[in-house]
């Protein structure tokens, strides 16, 4: 499996497999502790072949920063993510020298390396480029369809003629006669 079915889900931790859509959204099963959860359509969710890190140059995709880690670790698992922030930074400069400081903050290579070693962990290591057609398969899983809803009746056009008042029609008003007593 490549990183095409790989997610990140705002405020839940960790990384989770694309299972299948639903009617509301898509079930993803956790890569932390195998369970499953409904994800709706309103979360923002992230599929990891769409992020890129910012360098001095351009935007590398993620999965090129997974693959450099890797050679570097011999397709092992990286150091922890919960090393010192300088222990940190300074191994994300050996594995990509010109990624843009001003831009890559402390906590983004921490999710990085915890991110790639989550994948190791759990044999995930196909770090290459998937095929057009699964991408796009992958992508319209993800986006919800929206549907348009049609009555089975046709509606009745509008006409110009304009519409009765409330005092025509009997209502709460009072003529003048009819208020002398």
């Amino acid at each position: 499996m490549s990183l095409e079915k790989v997610l990140s889900i705002a405020g839940k931790p960790g990384l989770y497999k694309l299972k299948s859509q639903t009617r509301a959204g898509f079930l993803a099963e956790s890569l932390l502790d195998g369970k499953t959860i409904n994800v709706g359509g309103r979360q923002n969710v992230s599929l990891l072949s769409e992020i890129a890190i910012y360098t001095l140059t351009e935007e590398v995709p993620l999965r090129k920063v997974f693959e450099k880690i890797s050679k570097k670790e011999d397709g092992k698992e990286a150091i922890s993510h919960k090393v010192a922030k300088e222990e940190l930074e300074e191994y994300f400069f050996s594995v990509m020298p010109d990624y843009d400081e001003d831009r890559v903050y402390a906590s983004d290579i921490k999710k990085v390396v915890q991110w790639y070693n989550l994948l190791v962990k759990n044999g995930l290591t196909d770090f290459s480029e998937a095929k057009k057609e699964d991408i796009e398969e992958d992508k319209e899983a993800i986006t919800t369809k929206s549907t348009k809803v049609t009555s089975p009746k046709a509606a009745a056009p509008k006409s110009n003629t304009p519409k009765a008042s409330s005092s025509k029609k009997g209502g709460a008003t009072k003529s003048a006669a009819s208020r002398k007593t």
